[in-house]
């Protein structure tokens, strides 16, 4: 039932599932509690999503794109293949490194792009400070975006920290899905031509408007919504 309701989900919004794998295992799902504050906690049962093999015809789906994006509830074998494959054809790869564990030196090196959260950078890096977290993992991934909730975002390339996104002022019911939608968002404006600073941008308007609704992909605003705040 949850597989035919995000296949649904999918489709309303407009979004190709033809490639869309169904499958005897049971969808994957994650487990979500929200304090009073509205921040989260999040259990992920993997279900489907364990299944560890890379297809024919997805291989040739990640070569014809421009970027790939991957993020940790999947097995790290396909993912460390899944990169590779899109590296050899020239795909800009996109990591989101949670569930966060560490190390995963091999997956962040393989990242033109690594979006961690303040705490995932911190795991991942081995230092407790957010920018000399980022300044750390952008000697192996090329541009590193570090989310803080409130306090914007710190980006890090080849060693050193070159922009601050400001944070859109909001108040939080619900922070879940508040980074998926800042990297959908910020990968969506890089496939279009956008600069970074301008993707950036928009991921930052639309990650505020998300906490303020509850809910995970409910939540996320619009593409007008999101041109609406920017204006």
């Amino acid at each position: 039932a949850f597989g035919a309701q995000l296949r649904a989900t999918l489709e309303a919004e407009g979004i190709d599932t033809r490639a869309l794998r169904t499958t005897a295992a049971p969808t994957g799902i994650a487990q979500i509690t929200v304090t009073d504050d509205g921040e989260n906690s999040i259990t992920v049962v993997a279900g489907a999503n364990g299944l560890a093999d890379l297809r024919d015809d997805e291989r040739t789906l990640i070569a014809e794109a421009s970027h790939l994006v991957v993020q940790l509830e999947r097995p790290e074998p396909l993912l460390i293949e899944a990169l590779r494959h899109a590296r050899a054809h020239g795909v800009t790869t996109v990591l989101t490194p949670a569930p966060a564990r560490a190390p995963l030196t091999e997956l962040i090196g393989l990242a033109d792009v690594l979006v961690p959260n303040a705490g995932e950078a911190a795991l991942l890096a081995g230092v407790p400070d957010v920018e000399a977290a980022a300044v750390s993992l952008s000697r192996a991934a090329h541009t590193v975006v570090v989310t803080r909730g409130a306090d914007g975002a710190v980006v890090a390339q080849e060693g050193e920290i070159v922009s601050r996104v400001p944070a859109r002022r909001a108040t939080p019911i619900d922070t879940t899905g508040a980074g998926d939608t800042f990297t959908g968002v910020l990968v969506a404006g890089l496939s279009q031509g956008a600069p970074l600073g301008e993707a950036l941008a928009a991921a930052a308007a639309a990650a505020s408007i998300t906490v303020t609704r509850p809910g995970a992909a409910d939540s996320m605003p619009t593409r007008a919504e999101i041109d609406a705040a920017l204006a």
